[in-house]
């Protein structure tokens, strides 16, 4: 039999990866069914992951995966574009030799990744390794932790970007850029290039275009 936390984990996994997508429909029956629990217990999962925004609970419709909420995801980039702006300019001239070496591993990583046919997901969480340690050199790890905590949306936004196959390219060359304009001191070069690494893909048209199908309206 399944816990409550493990079916907790299993569905946040598959919503964070797509696997369950926006506006797909869970059903409590299904959900019983498939990890042999009755279904007060699974209703009591979805309560909690509708407060934690993974899922929307219409008493006529349905348990439907949250559709991506632009605004949440605007205020994410926003937090991240203050705090970060801040932590990479701290560590500008005076990064320590030891993070130097495991950032410069992680780009290293980055690279394989888009080397490979199936690299996505992989550089997915070597993309968030990389902005995690600028965080943690910076003392801050707490602030990263928080972040987290309100993630679901822009985890999505950010995943659905990098199916076009030159992102991965453009991200890795921009956390290079980042990494060096940091070792030289260059906090003009962190502002403007930051702004522009963390705001670009909100700026455009694209998303809305493409996935509108899966955008909370």
């Amino acid at each position: 039999m399944t816990s409550k936390k493990e079916i907790m984990t299993y569905l946040k996994q598959e919503i964070l990866s797509l696997a369950l997508k926006p506006g797909d429909i869970i059903s409590e029956t299904v959900l019983s069914e498939r990890f042999q629990l009755s279904r007060t217990p699974i209703r009591d999962v979805l309560k909690q992951l509708s407060l934690e925004h993974y899922v929307d609970i219409y008493p006529k419709k349905g348990n439907l995966v949250s559709y991506i909420d632009l605004e949440s995801v605007e205020q994410i980039i926003y937090l991240r574009n203050v705090l970060e702006k801040e932590i990479m300019k701290s560590l500008a001239g005076n990064i320590p030799l030891k993070g130097l070496h495991g950032l410069r591993e992680n780009l290293q990583q980055q690279q394989k990744c888009i080397e490979q046919a199936e690299g996505a997901e992989s550089f997915l969480l070597l993309d968030d390794q990389f902005h995690r340690m600028m965080f943690g050199l910076a003392g801050r790890e707490f602030l990263w932790g928080v972040l987290q905590q309100f993630n679901v949306h822009y985890i999505r936004y950010r995943k659905l970007h990098m199916l076009k196959d030159e992102k991965l390219t453009t991200i890795q060359q921009e956390h290079q850029q980042l990494l060096d304009y940091i070792m030289q001191g260059d906090t003009a070069g962190i502002d403007k290039l930051l702004h522009h690494h963390l705001r670009a893909d909100i700026d455009s048209m694209n998303f809305q275009e493409h996935f509108a199908g899966y955008i909370k309206k």
